[in-house]
């Protein structure tokens, strides 16, 4: 009875945090001096994200009745077995009631606070060895292995290891601190998408992109997001490859991975920053939400594709594994662009964006005015149009707010800065793009606008556009 209301407790804690945040979302203006909405012009709908049920599904099954299965990456990385299907599901049988010497044994470290929100009932770790290794550590300290994969990003085995107790994630990786097999341990944080709830777009003007020279041919760019309506007009053929990092859980929703990736690559009815790239589609969010072990599985099959330019429109906490992961695909030339986030002036810095290095965009309207609900921060490179901008969405196009949007935009004015043949390499073209741009706010770079809004034209003849 302990362990089940310890556990209610918990998933109703990260359950109401994360249906706040996306309250707060879903409930501010479209317009510049507000958030994030995706209204839909025929039907005044809004967006509605079902948190519990999602987290149930995504997180881990509760104390009675079968046991719905983990999300874990597929693919090429190694799987488990014993007591970690492939799936990342529950052990047929069930641990002990009372845990082994690993769950009784204090923590070697101090516990520390940990930022953000995470599956509470989880930890990923990652070693040099395989999965046998892992399940070996996982038996030691009173823990399960959900899943093992290996990453070519990371160049270590990361394993998910569930808490099948009431030991808080803060002092299972304290215990974890002490073992020597491990290189890493961190809570396996969760992100969130960054919307809002014939078309050409305001934003080719605003960004000084002709939409008629448009193309971005033979680039190569990855969208991590959704999954897509590969069936709609703007998106018939243009998808090259697809990578599902939830294979166990059903696919509910196509429509912020729809709009990213047709702002990017659509033609058609309707026409993207770069119809001409060999898209990259990766599904690693249902509902909204995505964690920390699916967006390392994405990303790592993109950069193993081959993209040049991945989008990444969602935000979360810092990362240490997510982190080495962006720093080691911008080492290997791949182009990172991600939004900055939706929650406002003082919240905090949104990741990946506020990586080093990773191209974070806040968005702008058709007035250059920077939305209201926008992150701010020293983190913010670029600006560019992300309210009120129009966008296909499954059956139909869509009126769309939100950073997420932006990030969009700038990813397919990077492709058609390659297919231009400007330099390739990520620092390379994040200054070029930053000396360029227009300068919007107070007089040079701010903490709204970044450097400026983003001028496409200038950035391929080299010069300023101040």
């Amino acid at each position: 009875m302990t362990r089940f209301v310890s556990r209610m407790l918990a998933a109703i804690a990260i359950t109401a945090q994360l249906a706040m945040a996306a309250h707060a979302q879903t409930t501010a203006p479209a317009e510049a001096g507000g958030g994030e909405t995706q209204a839909r012009a025929t039907s005044g709908e809004r967006h509605v994200v079902y948190l519990p049920q999602m987290l149930a599904e995504l997180f881990g099954p509760g104390t009675g009745g079968a046991a719905p299965a983990q999300p874990a990456a597929s693919g090429d990385a190694p799987s488990t077995d014993g007591n970690a299907s492939g799936g990342g599901a529950r052990p047929t049988v069930p641990p002990p009631t009372t845990a082994g010497a690993g769950a009784n044994a204090r923590p070697v470290a101090p516990q520390r606070a940990i930022s953000g929100a995470f599956v509470p009932d989880e930890v990923l770790v990652t070693l040099d060895g395989d999965a046998d290794v892992a399940a070996a550590v996982a038996a030691q300290f009173g823990l399960e292995l959900r899943s093992a994969r290996g990453s070519a990003l990371l160049g270590r085995t990361v394993a998910r290891f569930g808490i099948p107790d009431v030991r808080p994630v803060a002092f299972v990786l304290a215990q974890l601190e002490g073992d020597g097999r491990l290189s890493d341990r961190v809570p396996n944080h969760v992100f969130q998408l960054q919307q809002a709830a014939g078309v050409v777009n305001y934003a080719f003007e605003r960004i000084a992109l002709d939409a008629g020279a448009a193309s971005g041919e033979n680039v190569s760019v990855a969208v991590i997001d959704t999954a897509l309506d590969e069936a709609h007009p703007a998106l018939v053929d243009r998808v090259a490859r697809v990578f599902d990092a939830l294979p166990d859980m059903a696919v509910k929703d196509r429509e912020h991975g729809t709009s990213i990736s047709g702002l990017i690559a659509g033609d058609g009815p309707f026409r993207g920053m770069a119809p001409g790239v060999r898209l990259l589609h990766a599904r690693a969010f249902e509902g909204g939400i995505s964690s920390t072990n699916v967006l390392l599985a994405a990303l790592d099959w993109a950069v193993g594709e081959g993209a040049q330019i991945v989008n990444m429109s969602f935000v979360g906490p810092e990362n240490p594994l997510f982190s080495s992961a962006c720093r080691n695909a911008m080492a290997r030339g791949v182009v990172l662009v991600a939004a900055a986030g939706n929650n406002g002036r003082g919240a905090p810095f949104g990741y990946p964006a506020a990586y080093d290095g990773v191209i974070a965009v806040t968005a702008t309207d058709v007035h250059d005015r920077v939305m209201g609900k926008a992150n701010r921060g020293r983190y913010i490179d670029l600006s560019a149009p992300g309210v009120n901008v129009v966008a296909p969405i499954p059956g139909g196009m869509d009126v769309v707010t939100g950073t997420s949007f932006a990030a969009a935009i700038v990813s397919g004015a990077i492709a058609n800065l390659i297919h231009a043949g400007e330099d390739a390499e990520p620092e390379t073209l994040s200054q070029l793009l930053r000396r360029t741009a227009v300068d919007l706010g107070r007089p040079g770079r701010d903490d709204d606008f970044g450097d400026g809004l983003v001028n496409t034209r200038a950035a391929m003849e080299g010069r300023t556009a101040n």
